[in-house]
């Protein structure tokens, strides 16, 4: 793949291309991670009691659906998110990953993961009691977008 950059002061704002023959996984990959890098959607609001919070996402380790809600877990509190666990997997940035049917995991946040052959494995984070379970099905997806990039899991 080539990069091309082309300086133009004739114009107003940045214009990003993109020329392929057809859209790849790769091209596909490229687009999401320009539309985050421009977007400023860096924050999502939350609800506790009364209270609405705007929280990073940097700050989130991972989203869990249970009884019907929405919870958004930081290192030492939980929220109450008013999407479905299907609307936020569209609108997340492309390092939060379903690991499973009820849970999204921010991958920047994952320290280890002890992996269980029979079962799910788990996952824990730095500086926090809290983990969260990888099923089996989501095991491979989760290893690849954990790996150094140009690095194949197998």
């Amino acid at each position: 793949m080539k990069v091309k950059i082309e300086i133009d002061p004739e114009l107003n704002e940045c214009e990003v291309t993109i020329r392929c023959p057809e859209i790849t996984p790769e091209v596909a990959g490229i687009q999401k991670l320009l539309s985050e890098a421009s977007s400023n959607e860096s924050q999502i609001s939350f609800f506790k009691d009364d209270a609405e919070y705007f929280l990073p996402l940097s700050s989130i380790l991972f989203f869990e659906t249970g009884s019907g809600i929405i919870r958004a877990h930081t290192a030492t509190d939980d929220f109450e998110a008013k999407y479905k666990l299907y609307e936020l997997e569209e609108k997340l940035p492309s390092y939060f990953l379903r690991i499973s049917k009820s849970t999204i995991l921010n991958t920047r946040k994952v320290y280890s993961i002890t992996k269980n052959l029979a079962g799910a494995s788990k996952i824990e984070f730095r500086e926090t009691y809290k983990i969260v379970y990888c099923s089996r099905n989501y095991y491979k997806a989760l290893k690849e977008s954990l790996m150094p990039r140009g690095e194949k899991y197998e």
